[in-house]
């Protein structure tokens, strides 16, 4: 009896050492996925129940509602797009982080 761990993954075929790969970065891509719309639920939870004590904290929030916006125009919709960005760069500009 060893002490040591066996890897068992220097026992397998390349193929089923790719497939045991992809299993592993899929699952990790979906915890990381999972983990992330939790802590996205958390921030809108916040935003939606402590109410901003200053336009730059309302910037904020308008800011992440706009990239949601955004997120969900077709690809198509450049008019829109862009009027988003305008938006967002004048957040920037008046918000004095440029």
């Amino acid at each position: 009896m060893s002490d040591y761990p066996v890897d068992l993954d220097k026992h397998r075929g390349m193929a089923a050492q790719k497939a045991t790969d992809l299993r592993r970065a899929l699952a990790d891509v979906e915890s990381q996925v999972r983990e992330l719309r939790e802590r996205e639920a958390d921030l809108e939870h916040r935003m939606m129940t402590v109410p901003a004590m200053s336009w730059p904290e309302a910037a904020v929030k308008a800011r992440h509602l706009l990239n949601l916006y955004a997120a969900s125009l077709p690809v198509e919709d450049t008019k829109h797009r862009a009027l988003v960005t305008a938006l967002l760069d004048d957040f920037v500009r008046l918000g004095g982080e440029g």
